[in-house]
């Protein structure tokens, strides 16, 4: 007796094994472009730099030790700095841990009802102008900083400004040894990768702080530094004074708007971040629970809201992550020089790290993606670049949210693309229809429609079987005038769209429509397949009368659903052998089956007209 086979199993998952060493070196890359972000963040947002601090600390150790994404890098994002700085002005700094607080709740709930999948609908030229609506900006802001100087404030001000900061740079000694060392970082980090042995393996950000250190302990050189104070001196739990002002309107409409733009840059990030390597592609809903769990814990310790970071993340790709554990450790970096080490963070030039930002803002933006995308397709083209202009000009989510509605709307134009040929012949004028017909082509179906009526031709036919969708505004276009068009007597042909006619069932005959043998021998036909009418606007029925004595086809004539299939050649003799099966039994054969039974049943080949 043979042996049954073994049971299939289930293929193991492949999961990318990184080398430790990397990870290891990927996330110290992370921790010292993340460095300088949670200070600037924190500065920006009008809190204390160490607050920042915390919040990056809980994205690397919270939100990166979740399995919602793999190489998606979380802490306080630029993107949120104006919205946190109006709220502090307002409802001050107790009251954003509350905020934050909340807002981590709602995005625990929306991951667990399953709303996170629903931002995977963005187009690739949405996120590659993300990117680059980030990197650009991000370029900019970061030029001061490198030059020891203070960036003016938004984007187009940190632009407007580079001649000046250039000719101050100049005029300071410095500054220019500042400019020096962030000028050198950014060139490590371009040309680093053409290093040849083992040395390439150290990342060129560690190159460079170990530099800038050495730099700046020369005598004379007075750059600025990182400065840290005491990390567990700036928690500020929300108390009950706090969770009053839960009664506020006001606080209500901050949660709601943080809770949304948080999850909205996370999740985009995340669209984009997948798309720079070939890893495990992150899971929305657990990822949306993982930022809300970060936000929750950020909001008791009064720290900064969370979201997913490109700048981090894409350093990680960069640096060769595979893993969480880069992620994870970038946090517990982060966490040991503030405890620990805060003397060591003082010896780091700021215009170092500003140099390691400058090349990953480069990196995003990628200005050789605009040509490519240019000659792939220009209506990409056309959203990508709008993408990131508007993300300049304004915030992220704004930008995204026009890119968005402009992708929808080249995709809906790009749908709506209607074929429509006018003829005359003899005494008729046709107008032939294929495609989409939507309200978007309705202009051009108005056009068709009156040059067939001004044609003079007693007769106008309407062909749009070959429409896969018409839409109710271009539908109700085409029945008004065939409507009015009868109403002046003309004979108006209308062939209109509409799915596969449904074949007969044993239900769908009557009792007498199965011929006895008397009316076989005589010769009786079988009734047609049902007849499908075509509707007409109750409208036209004022003008019954006088298209019926014209000789013309009423508004209440019935029009069929014409099937265009070619017959197939030996369609006679299959329609004889299947009729004399079907029916061979009135006749007096044994071999015969009623009609509507097993294989006798005509196919959808068999159109009847009458």
């Amino acid at each position: 007796m043979a042996s049954s086979p073994p049971p299939l199993s289930r293929a193991p998952k492949t999961v990318p094994k990184g080398d430790l060493a990397t990870e290891i070196t990927a996330s110290l890359v992370v921790f010292l472009v993340a460095l300088p972000l949670c200070i600037g963040v924190a500065v920006a947002s009008g809190v204390p730099a160490e607050l920042g601090i915390i919040s990056g600390v809980i994205g690397g150790l919270v939100v990166g030790a979740a399995r919602g994404s793999t190489l998606q890098v979380s802490g306080p994002a630029a993107g949120l700095a104006a919205l946190v700085a109006e709220t502090v002005l307002e409802y001050g700094v107790a009251m954003l841990g509350v905020i934050v607080l909340f807002s981590g709740l709602l995005q625990i709930v929306l991951g667990l009802v399953r709303l996170g999948r629903f931002f995977q609908a963005i187009s690739l030229a949405v996120v590659q102008g993300m990117l680059a609506g980030i990197g650009l900006p991000l370029m900019f802001s970061q030029a001061y900083p490198a030059m020891d100087a203070k960036a003016p404030g938004t984007p187009l001000e940190n632009m407007a400004g580079v001649p000046g900061l250039l000719a101050d740079t100049f005029a300071d000694p410095q500054a220019l040894i500042a400019a020096g060392l962030g000028t050198v970082t950014v060139v490590l980090s371009f040309l680093w990768k053409k290093v040849p042995g083992p040395v390439r393996k150290v990342p060129a950000a560690l190159v460079a702080v170990g530099i800038g250190i050495a730099v700046a302990a020369l005598p004379g050189v007075e750059v600025k530094t990182l400065q840290v104070g005491n990390l567990l001196a700036s928690v500020d739990m929300p108390g009950p004074a706090q969770f009053a002002g839960l009664a506020d309107v006001g606080i209500i409409t901050a949660i709601l708007t943080f809770t949304v733009i948080a999850s909205a840059e996370s999740l985009f990030t995340a669209a984009a971040v997948d798309r720079m390597h070939d890893g495990p592609r992150t899971r929305y809903n657990p990822e949306l629970i993982a930022q809300g769990a970060g936000n929750t814990i950020a909001g008791l310790l009064g720290a900064l809201p969370i979201t997913a970071v490109v700048a981090r993340s894409s350093a990680n790709v960069q640096a060769g992550a595979k893993t969480r554990l880069s992620r994870t450790l970038h946090g517990l970096w982060l966490l040991a020089f503030a405890l620990l080490l805060p003397q060591v963070l003082a010896l780091i030039p700021i215009s170092v790290l500003a140099g390691v930002l400058v090349h990953s803002g480069w990196k995003l933006f990628a200005p050789e993606e605009f040509p490519k995308m240019w000659r792939q397709d220009r209506g990409e083209f056309a959203v990508m670049t709008l993408t990131t202009l508007v993300i300049v000009a304004t915030a992220l989510l704004e930008g995204v949210l026009f890119g968005l509605a402009a992708g929808i709307v080249l995709a809906a134009v790009r749908m709506s693309q209607t074929v429509i040929r006018q003829h005359v012949e003899e005494d008729t004028a046709k107008v032939v229809m294929a495609g989409n017909a939507t309200f978007l082509r309705l202009p051009q179906v108005i056009e068709a429609l009156e040059a067939a009526a001004e044609a003079g031709k007693p007769r106008i036919r309407l062909d749009l079987t070959g429409v896969t969708h018409l839409d109710h505004a271009c539908r109700s276009q085409v029945e008004e005038f065939t409507a009015q068009q009868r109403g002046k007597g003309l004979r108006v042909e209308l062939l209109m769209p509409g799915p596969a006619k449904r074949l007969p069932t044993e239900a769908d005959r009557e009792p007498e429509s199965v011929p006895d043998e008397a009316s076989a021998r005589a010769g009786a036909r079988l009734d047609p397949l049902p007849r499908r009418p075509v509707s007409v606007p109750a409208s036209a029925s004022a003008s019954a009368s006088a298209s019926t004595s014209a000789g013309a086809p009423g508004p209440t004539a019935e029009w069929f659903y014409l099937d265009t299939t070619p017959m197939p050649e030996d369609f006679a003799q299959r329609y004889a052998e299947e009729y004399a099966q079907d029916y061979g039994s009135v006749y007096g054969s044994d071999q015969g089956r009623s009609y509507g039974e097993g294989e006798g049943t005509p196919g959808p080949s068999y159109d009847y007209f009458r």
